[in-house]
């Protein structure tokens, strides 16, 4: 199984990687997962492993097993079966949006059976965390600007 979903954000790319570099706040901005649990600390480095729960999923064990700081991460996880690798990319647009790039490949002898039973869920799983990075990425860029998020109630009142 090969899925990919892409998505263009306004935030730069300092902001689109902050929020997809924080791999333990995902739960926070997707319903795709319920829990990423470190389990040899919280920073995206290499070898780092998480325990992500995603609703209607077993429990998996993430690798990580590349990182290009600023750009892109790979992690990995193997069951019964089913080898899987996890891709994130973010990359400058030119005309200054910043494209966001995430996606999945299942090999091994039960991938074509684990397809099968989960393609439709990994399809909108993935469309959910793409629009979920988006609206992060966006939150980290309006928190560095100090503007209030959209619709959050605060408006202006042009002093005192």
């Amino acid at each position: 199984m090969d899925c990919q979903e892409t998505i263009s954000t306004t935030a730069s790319i300092e902001h689109s990687w902050a929020a997809l570099e924080d791999v333990t706040s995902y739960p926070r901005w997707t319903a795709s997962m319920s829990v990423v649990e470190p389990l040899d600390g919280p920073a995206l480095r290499m070898g780092n492993r998480f325990r992500i729960r995603q609703p209607g999923l077993p429990a998996t064990v993430w690798r990580v097993c590349e990182l290009n700081a600023g750009s892109s991460f790979v992690w990995d996880a193997h069951a019964l079966g089913v080898h899987t690798v996890a891709h994130h990319r973010v990359d400058r647009q030119p005309d200054g949006t910043t494209r966001i790039r995430i996606g999945i490949r299942q090999t091994g002898v039960l991938a074509g059976l684990v397809a099968l039973l989960i393609r439709a869920r990994t399809r909108r799983y993935l469309r959910m965390e793409a629009a979920g990075l988006k609206a992060a990425a966006e939150a980290v860029a309006r928190a560095a600007d100090g503007s209030p998020a959209p619709g959050d109630g605060t408006a202006s009142t042009g002093g005192r």
